[in-house]
């Protein structure tokens, strides 16, 4: 028997074809979003589809028998975006996405005139969450507003091409600020705040669950069988969790895509949003995990290799060799604002003390060495509020990176674990769910940790210089945040 997992993700989409515990073929397509203005973030949902009937296409023509043979398909999916659809299921503007920092007015005002639902629903409103951005849209575009009739998640308007049904599951529900978090039920109360109708939120279950049939139509157009089964799947935090087997207590694991997150799994809810950690349902039932996310992670990189006309890869080489640690070139992360733990989306990308002598090696060490200082960041605010880390997965684009891993396992300062086929996690989590959904299969039977591929320990010399380091990289943002929200 085989799955499929599809991965929305924010700047590619992934899909993998999989065996028992085993990735039979991969395929992915590329995309960027659209920033009209600043502070936007936008996307064209039609994108997604069609990224999704390609990828789908390519896992056909590499492993043609496996494909036939599908017998689930599940998804994962980027968080808090905004899908919005009118009348008849198709959007009515583009889809606001998770690094949109265009409500942080409309955040702000949620976060004073509700503060007894940051409890509820998980963590204090931020500018990137689905509710803030309806408010903006009910100022803003009130015409647009009018038409509104549904409001998806980027992986639940997926499914919906290939099912007609509107749904999402516990996970990604958990990241819109409408989820009663404890009780896995939509909350009357956060809903109101944001000026939102029951009637315009999709039904709600868990990411284990079989949701819907196949349309006939687009199993024989796919070459899918039509007694295929499409799970509901999650939001991607929550579903590189279930392709890593992090789905016991006090399981950690960093996720390093375009954004990153480091994440520890609970089976009690627990919130905490003075400290701005995330506190969200899991993709299985009575689970669920405290979170650090940061907008910025191997993004960072991309946007680096763009700005030098270089391949990703050819930066990291030439960055790790010789590396000794943190230099005097430092590099602040913050190209989409920033989340945990600093909720400023006014935050910018910073490169501080450049001289004659800087290489492009010095620059992309920086900016890799930027993100693993937020990363620590992020170990502090989960030990913050009570949370004990031990050893720590990494997971997604970025745990290629034989370099980075370094970087990180010294600024957090605990042991990084890579996992064989790990840039793969939430694509590959999707599968789970999806052989989960198919076969009624046990979580604990199916989530199994992958095999490992190596070990990093942190380095005491490397150790030593990123803690001199974080100093004044935490000093360079104080004395900058001023600028940031400037205004001419």
């Amino acid at each position: 028997m085989t799955y499929i997992g599809v991965d929305c993700g924010t700047s590619a989409l992934k899909a993998v074809l999989v065996d028992e515990d085993r990735a039979l073929a991969q395929a992915e397509r590329g995309y960027r979003p659209d920033n009209p203005h600043p502070l936007w973030s936008e996307q064209d949902p039609q994108v997604w589809r069609a990224a999704m009937f390609a990828t789908l296409a390519d896992l056909r023509a590499a492993a043609p028998r496996a494909f036939a043979a599908v017998r689930g398909l599940s998804f994962s999916g980027q968080m808090h975006s905004a899908v919005l659809l009118g009348a008849e299921d198709e959007p009515i503007r583009p889809a606001m996405l998770h690094n949109d920092g265009r409500a942080h007015r409309e955040a702000a005002e949620l976060a004073r005139d509700f503060p007894e639902l940051a409890r509820e629903v998980g963590v204090k409103p931020m500018a990137g969450f689905t509710a803030p951005k309806l408010l903006w849209l009910a100022r803003h575009e009130p015409d647009t507003f009018a038409r509104l009739k549904t409001v998806l998640l980027p992986k639940d308007y997926l499914r919906l091409a290939l099912t007609g049904e509107k749904l999402t599951d516990m996970s990604d529900a958990a990241g819109t600020w409408w989820l009663d978090e404890a009780r896995r039920q939509w909350s009357p109360a956060a809903a109101r705040a944001a000026g939102v109708e029951p009637s315009q939120l999709p039904g709600l279950v868990e990411g284990c669950a079989a949701v819907a049939a196949l349309r006939p139509a687009a199993a024989d157009k796919l070459g899918l069988p039509r007694d295929c089964v499409i799970g509901a799947g999650g939001g991607d935090a929550a579903v590189g969790a279930v392709g890593l087997g992090a789905i016991r207590p006090d399981d950690a694991f960093i996720s390093l895509g375009t954004s990153c997150q480091l994440i520890l799994a609970s089976d009690v809810y627990r919130a905490a949003p003075e400290r701005l950690v995330h506190s969200f349902a899991h993709a299985l039932p009575n689970l669920w995990y405290r979170m650090a996310a940061m907008l910025n992670g191997a993004g960072a990189l991309a946007f680096a290799a763009r700005l030098t006309g270089t391949d990703v890869a050819v930066l990291e080489s030439e960055a790790a060799a010789d590396y000794r640690g943190p230099g005097d070139l430092l590099f602040l992360p913050y190209l989409s604002g920033e989340r945990t733990p600093l909720d400023d989306p006014y935050a910018r990308g910073v490169a501080f003390g450049l001289t004659p002598a800087t290489t492009r090696a010095d620059f992309t060490r920086a900016v890799m060495e930027g993100v693993a200082m937020t990363l620590a960041d992020a170990r502090e605010c989960l030990e913050a509020v009570g949370d004990s880390l031990g050893g720590v997965g990494l997971i997604g684009g970025g745990a290629r990176s034989g370099l980075w891993t370094r970087m990180i396992a010294a600024a957090i300062e605990r042991p990084l674990v890579r996992y064989r086929g790990g840039e793969n996690g939430p694509a590959f989590g999707a599968a789970r769910l999806a052989r989960i959904a198919a076969t009624g299969e046990a979580p604990a039977a199916v989530c199994r940790a992958p095999e490992i591929a190596d070990v990093s320990e942190p380095e005491p010399s490397l150790v030593e210089r990123f803690a001199k380091r974080r100093e004044r990289f935490h000093s360079l943002y104080r004395a900058l945040k001023p600028e940031f929200s400037a205004t001419d």
